[in-house]
């Protein structure tokens, strides 16, 4: 076959090339960034920065996993059947009504899958989890943001941003970054005055933490409802965050609709085995607790007495709020920085006067406040 010349081939210049555009609203997405954990230049950092557990996972969770080395060539229980059942079991609730996921931001974007599209809302208080908005503007549909006060959910706020064409209320509860909460009494006055159609979201991600006698992570509504959902997580007082691997309860039609979108392996067996140890070891979780009873306190305590506000959190986190510059919450984390410390900005959040700090271990804890002083003294 003669060879082609130059002249024979097509002028690509010529040639109109359309790429292929992604769904509306795609490029409106502000990508979610997790916290850093590297200083460059800087050899021994502490990160502060993404509400890990200071104590680690359970030694019998990290057994197991460890243990499932030689199964690596096996699918996972696609019904996550086992790990329903330990959930069940442990607090108290029907596994039928149990899903797991690939941590809780899958199950918040199945719901929204279902429930949401496009020319629908989804409603969100103002500082809420980032994920929220993502998952609506992924979705095609439209995300609406309700005022707080005092850094906390607002029913009548939220309640005034629903429209017609709400499909689901997003509530954090205790809500990440702020570690403000509602009361029960208050989730449920959310609840009675949501439409019928209105899918409420009780995201509870930090419930094991909360020993407020008012306080409840939403099981009673979810079962008192056919129109009520609660998310968890094992990525914070578990300890698990590197395995992904949340679950939600719901009502049974809720679980029927979710589980028609679901992917038949989203999560991994790893994470099975690990949160079913996790689980059983009530005495590593109590620990963790403790430590966080102990030093949540204290740094509040510590970051008020050099003069700069934080917020009364019942998460395992503080939001640092700093003043004007020079001594704005940039210049205090290019401070903390250079001592090896990272904690998280809140720009995305809208409160870019503010940093959020994980509560670390006990030298963590002391190493922040010592750092934190000597920036306000300097």
């Amino acid at each position: 076959m003669p060879c082609r010349s130059a002249n024979d081939l097509p002028d690509l210049r010529r040639i109109h090339v359309t790429a292929p555009q992604p769904q509306p609203g795609i490029l409106g997405i502000t990508p979610y960034k997790g916290g850093e954990g590297a200083v460059p230049g800087v050899a021994d950092v502490r990160k502060l920065s993404s509400n890990e557990s200071p104590l680690g996972p359970s030694p019998k969770a990290a057994a197991a996993y460890a243990a499932l080395a030689k199964e690596l060539h096996r699918y996972p229980d696609g019904a996550s059947e086992a790990l329903r059942q330990a959930i069940g079991k442990h607090h108290g609730l029907d596994p039928e009504r149990i899903i797991c996921g690939n941590g809780s931001d899958e199950l918040i974007g199945l719901l929204t899958a279902a429930f949401a599209g496009p020319g629908d809302e989804v409603v969100y208080s103002r500082h809420g989890f980032l994920m929220y908005p993502i998952a609506a503007m992924t979705h095609g549909a439209k995300p609406v943001v309700a005022a707080e006060k005092e850094l906390t959910a607002d029913v009548d706020a939220l309640l005034a941003a629903v429209t017609p064409k709400t499909k689901i209320v997003f509530l954090a509860n205790p809500n990440n970054p702020t570690g403000t909460y509602l009361p029960t009494a208050e989730v449920k006055r959310l609840r009675a005055g949501l439409p019928a159609h209105v899918l409420l979201v009780i995201d509870a991600a930090y419930a094991e933490y909360v020993t407020r006698n008012d306080y409840s992570a939403g099981v009673e509504l979810v079962e008192a409802s056919d129109n009520t959902v609660m998310t968890r997580t094992f990525s914070k007082i578990y300890g698990l965050a590197a395995l992904r691997i949340g679950w939600l309860y719901a009502p049974a039609n809720i679980v029927d609709i979710v589980n028609r979108t679901r992917g038949p392996f989203n999560v991994n067996a790893a994470a099975h085995v690990a949160a079913i140890a996790a689980l059983a070891d009530v005495a590593h979780v109590d620990a963790a607790r403790t430590h966080n009873d102990i030093w949540l306190p204290k740094l509040i305590e510590g970051v008020r007495a050099l003069g700069l506000g934080a917020t009364q959190s019942v998460g395992n986190f503080v939001l640092v709020r700093f003043g004007k510059a020079p001594k704005d919450a940039a210049a205090a984390d290019a401070f903390l920085r250079s001592r090896g410390l990272i904690l998280r900005g809140m720009t995305a959040y809208g409160l870019g006067d503010s940093l959020r700090l994980t509560i670390g271990t006990e030298e963590e804890n002391l190493r922040f406040l010592a750092a934190l002083k000597d920036f306000v003294a300097a």
